[in-house]
This record gives structure tokens, C-alpha cells and sequence, in this order.
């Protein structure tokens, strides 16, 4: 049986309008079940699909769909249609002036079918006295009490100072830590400095005593262990010059051998030269007492240049060996000069902290006059219709995109008509045990 390419077989044209009605039914957003309009910055994707009777097919118009945004002026820019007010259009409204605008605009028998799916809505802001202040993202069916949960809930003043306070308090302990570790510190490089065989530590009894002796305690394996070490650096510099010493006076006895010998050999020498003068003996014998004063003499030579050597390597062992106890001393200066300084910025830290809690905890004590918290109360700010309105609301009015929310937390004053600001004697008391 013979089939035109241009008439599909019923099977397949069925087939195409099943999954064009998916398409379609499957860009639906939950906004357009909604009758909201959409707000300005709203992010929307725009789909625009048309049925070919003629090819029998489903086509989509992807010069025309794409992603686009609700213009401040509340405007959509579309390709032929040019800006599109959205105004007070819903979804659905929206998407049938499209269809219309197009079939006019094209000239089409049938107006295509739209769809519009929202991508992401414009933020909205939460302030006020709330923990997290700022910008949260919108999703439909968010109320006020959802946005106040997602900011971290209402703001406690009072609990924010007294952890702050705490926050305070556990810098001045690390901060003391601190100063105890610096003065242990300079006390073990004064030590050093004074070639004592000691550390004396200044006794301090506002610091917890078994952290301060676990201090002391490591100040002390620090310091005879850096004594150990100049103490084997120092020996093994005066053991290579006493080595050197000795090996010098043997030389030296050397020396005092090889001119003995060359004496003799000369001695020889003068005896056989008259020798052979007189025609008693060869001249061989004359050339070989020659030859061996000549190795003598050579051999007198390297034992004086290794003892020049040896004595230029015992000057310089000593050198060293000075050298290292002025190397330690002006290490030990330098670190010493270095802690203090470090040692004046802790104090000094320490002083800011001291008042920022005293500051802390009387303001903690004033804080005692807002005894009881009232209801929370809400306002929404919205723009609508290019108008920015502020109303009150309550814990489930509905939110739009774009709302924002201000959350106010009232209080009830006590009854003394002037909260006394000044620090009472246990805000005084626990500053300087904080400072302790």
C-alpha cells in the first residue's frame, strides 16, 4: 500500500498531538492558577507552540519563546510585538494577549498556543527586630509568620548584650593566658641574658595556678634545653681546639726530629764531599746524602705549613666559640625586646576589654528595666500599580513578591522613671574578676 510522505500514518500524528498537549500541559506553573499579576523583576519563560495542519506536527516558535523580565515599568519586551504592558494582567490573561497580538501581528488563521512558566520571583526583605535582617527569596503561599522564621525568629536585645558579655569575658581569660605566656617568657630569656642556672617567676595570684605552673614547667624543659645545646656547641668548639692543640705539639716534636736528621745527613755530607776530594770514595755516595737532605728539607716544610694550618684552625675554633655565647646573647635580646613589646599590646588590649564589659554589663543592668516583651507587631510595604502602600499585618497575611516586611518587638518599661545606667557593685565586682 502506497502512502503520500505529506499524509502521516494516523498512529504518528496522534502520537505528535500527545506530546504537544504534555508540552503544553506540562509548563504550567502553579502561578497561573493564580489570578496575581506579575509582579515588576519577575523572571518568566515564554513558550509559543502553533499546530501545521499541513505537515501534521506541532511547531515551536523559538524566535519568539525564551526567558524575559517585568520591567520596573512593568513591561515585557517581546521580538514583533515590541514592550508589552503587563499592568493588572494575570498569567492567564497575559498569555491570551500574546496569542492575540501574534495572530494579528502574523496574520495567522488560529491564534498559537502560549504558555508562560515563572521562574523566579522578585525577593522579598524582612528588617526590624529580627535576627538575620535581609533579603529572602519569594515562594508562593509565603506568609509574614513564614518570612519572621526564615530571618531566625524575633531579635533579644537582652540575651545579644549578656552573650556578648560572654563573648567579652572569655577574650580577657585568653587574653591573661596570654600575658602569663609573655612573662614567663621574658623570665626564662632574662635567664639566658644573665647565664643564671634558674628562672625566677614572678608569683602571680590572680591567674589560675595549675595552668601557671604547666607555663613555668615548659619554660623550664625551654630553657635547659637551649642551655644543653650551647653547652654542646661550646664543648665541641673546645674539644676540636684541644685536638688541635695536641695535634700541633706533635708536629712541633716532628719538627725538632726532621732538623736532627737534616743536621746529620748535612754533617754526612760535608764528610763525604772531602772523601771524595780526596779520590776515597764515588761520587754516587755524595749524590744520594744530597738527595736524601733535599726530602728532609721538603719534609720540614709540610710540617711547619701543617702547623701555620693547624694554629690559623685554633684561632678560628676560638672565634666561633666566642662568637656563639654573643650570637646567643643578642638572639636572646632580640626575642626579649620583641615579647615585651608584645607583652604591652596584651596589657593594653586587656584594659579596652575591661571597660567594653564594665560598658557590657551596665548596660546589661538597664536592660533589666524591659522586663516584659508584648506581641509582636507587623507592617507590609508594597508597591502596587506603580504606588507604594504601607499597612498593618498580621502573622498569616499572604505575601507578594517585592513585599517588605517590618517586624517591631514593643516593650514594657518598669516603673522607675530613670534607669540607672551606672555599674552597680557586682557589674564592678565580676569586670574585675573577668580582668583577673
Amino acid at each position: 500500500m502506497n502512502i503520500s510522505h505529506r499524509a502521516p500514518h494516523p498512529f504518528f500524528r496522534a502520537t505528535f498531538v500527545i506530546s504537544a498537549l504534555a508540552l503544553l500541559a506540562g509548563a504550567v506553573s502553579p502561578a497561573l492558577a493564580d489570578s496575581a499579576p506579575l509582579a515588576p523583576q519577575t523572571k518568566i519563560r515564554l513558550t509559543v507552540v502553533q499546530w501545521m495542519p499541513s505537515r501534521g506536527q506541532f511547531e515551536r516558535w523559538d524566535a519568539i519563546g525564551g526567558e524575559y523580565t517585568v520591567s520596573d515599568a512593568g513591561e515585557v519586551s517581546l521580538p514583533f510585538l515590541g514592550s508589552l504592558p503587563v499592568g493588572n494582567l494575570d498569567s492567564a490573561n497575559l498569555t491570551g494577549e500574546i496569542a492575540k497580538r501574534l495572530q494579528a501581528k502574523m496574520g495567522l488563521a488560529q491564534t498559537p498556543a502560549v504558555t508562560i512558566d515563572v521562574l523566579d520571583y522578585p525577593p522579598i526583605y524582612v528588617v526590624g527586630d529580627v535576627t538575620t535582617p535581609g533579603q529572602y527569596s519569594f515562594r508562593p503561599g509565603l506568609t509574614v509568620l513564614k518570612s519572621l522564621a526564615m530571618s531566625g525568629g524575633p531579635r533579644r536585645a537582652k540575651e545579644e548584650q549578656q552573650t556578648h558579655s560572654i563573648q567579652i569575658v572569655g577574650e580577657l581569660r585568653e587574653i591573661d593566658h596570654s600575658i602569663l605566656r609573655s612573662t614567663a617568657r621574658l623570665a626564662r630569656l632574662q635567664a639566658e641574658m644573665d647565664g643564671a642556672n634558674e628562672i625566677t617567676f614572678d608569683q602571680t595570684t590572680d591567674v589560675d595556678q595549675q595552668f601557671a605552673a604547666g607555663i613555668y614547667n615548659e619554660e623550664r624543659i625551654i630553657f635547659r634545653a637551649r642551655a644543653n645545646a650551647l653547652e654542646r656547641q661550646s664543648r665541641a668548639f673546645t674539644e676540636l681546639r684541644d685536638l688541635l692543640t695536641t695535634e700541633i705539639s706533635t708536629l712541633e716534636e716532628k719538627l725538632t726530629g726532621a732538623d736532627d736528621n737534616i743536621k746529620s745527613v748535612e754533617d754526612q755530607l760535608v764528610s763525604v764531599k772531602s772523601l771524595v776530594q780526596k779520590g776515597l770514595t764515588i761520587s754516587s755516595r755524595q749524590m744520594d746524602l744530597e738527595r736524601l737532605l733535599t726530602t728532609y728539607r721538603s719534609d720540614k716544610l709540610d710540617l711547619v705549613t701543617a702547623v701555620m694550618r693547624g694554629r690559623q684552625a685554633i684561632s678560628e675554633t676560638t672565634r666561633n666559640l666566642e662568637g656563639l655565647y654573643d650570637a646567643r646573647r643578642s638572639e636572646v635580646a632580640t626575642e626579649a625586646q620583641s615579647e615585651r613589646a608584645s607583652l604591652d599590646q596584651f596589657k593594653l588590649k586587656r584594659e579596652t576589654l575591661q571597660k567594653l564589659l564594665i560598658a557590657d554589663l551596665g548596660s546589661n543592668d538597664s536592660v533589666k528595666s524591659l522586663t516584659d516583651d508584648l506581641p509582636l507587631t507587623f507592617s507590609v510595604t508594597r508597591r502596587n500599580a506603580g504606588q507604594i502602600n504601607q499597612f498593618q499585618a498580621s502573622e498569616t497575611t499572604a505575601l507578594a513578591p517585592g513585599d517588605v516586611v517590618r517586624v517591631v518587638q514593643p516593650h514594657i518599661l518598669d516603673n522607675s522613671p530613670q534607669a540607672d545606667t551606672s555599674p552597680s557593685f557586682e557589674t564592678q565586682s565580676l569586670a574585675d574578676r573577668a580582668g583577673q
